[in-house]
């Protein structure tokens, strides 16, 4: 079913910005101190990386985009492009971080087996990611729209939002104990129209379709959205769910 997510840094930027920008209380979890050397997993275009950075620890960055990558080594970052889900690393680093990522990896097992790996004994998992019900009003439009064109919108959801139990069994399964896991409701006021966060985020639907029916699929989308999702002033809020936790590794 179509292609998978791909990340225009300037057009993250200008639509999701948001993203790091609400990354603080995880970035507070997580409480980095200097000399630690964190994975920062997922790092997109590397906003947090350099906070984690600025804190004066040494971060090592990774995402699966090549382009956001780019986008980060132009901050002057140590980040490489590396799969989620697929990592390289072997009792490195004193934490792993990770914000608005884990969403996009449909295999935990193997992510958390390769955080584990990447961790010393001890090291510390701090996360956040979309939990379960997590943009649901805007994924339900998504594919519904997908299904009156006859295609089977539900296989072209990229998206993995878990409860708080069924991922804390996750960690627990993967060597992790689970010190602090909640799920946290979070509408999140969009910076314009949703057509921008649609042309960001939902690729895996619309590339199902041909290049020419994209448009009207978002707008149809867009109008499904708009009696739930934009109040009378024409602002736009999108029905996020996020999922945060902090683990250790088994030592």
């Amino acid at each position: 079913m179509g292609h998978p997510q791909t990340w225009d840094p300037e057009r993250y930027a200008r639509n999701a910005r948001f993203v790091a920008e609400l990354g603080a209380p995880v970035v507070d979890l997580l409480a980095p101190r200097a000399g630690e050397r964190i994975l920062d997993l997922g790092c997109g275009d590397g906003v947090l990386t350099a906070k984690l950075t600025s804190m004066g620890c040494h971060v090592i960055g990774v995402d699966a985009s090549a382009p956001q990558i780019d986008a980060a080594r132009r901050l002057g970052l140590d980040v490489r492009v590396m799969n989620g889900e697929a990592l390289d690393f072997d009792s490195e680093f004193d934490a792993v971080f990770s914000n608005a990522a884990l969403h996009w990896m449909s295999d935990p097992a193997k992510v958390i087996a390769g955080v584990q790996s990447a961790l010393k004994p001890h090291g510390r998992f701090v996360a956040e990611f979309g939990g379960h019900g997590c943009v649901a009003k805007i994924r339900k439009a998504l594919v519904e729209a997908l299904n009156r064109r006859g295609i089977n919108g539900e296989a072209a959801n990229p998206w993995y939002f878990p409860s708080a139990e069924d991922y804390s069994q996750q960690l627990t399964r993967g060597g992790f104990v689970v010190s602090y896991i909640a799920l946290i409701p979070r509408p999140t006021p969009l910076p314009g129209d949703i057509t921008g966060w649609l042309e960001t985020f939902s690729e895996s639907f619309t590339s199902t379709l041909p290049p020419a029916e994209r448009p009207s699929y978002i707008a149809e989308v867009r109008e499904a959205l708009r009696p739930k999702l934009c109040d009378a002033k024409g602002k736009w809020t999108a029905d996020y769910v996020r999922l945060r936790f902090s683990a250790n590794k088994r030592g």
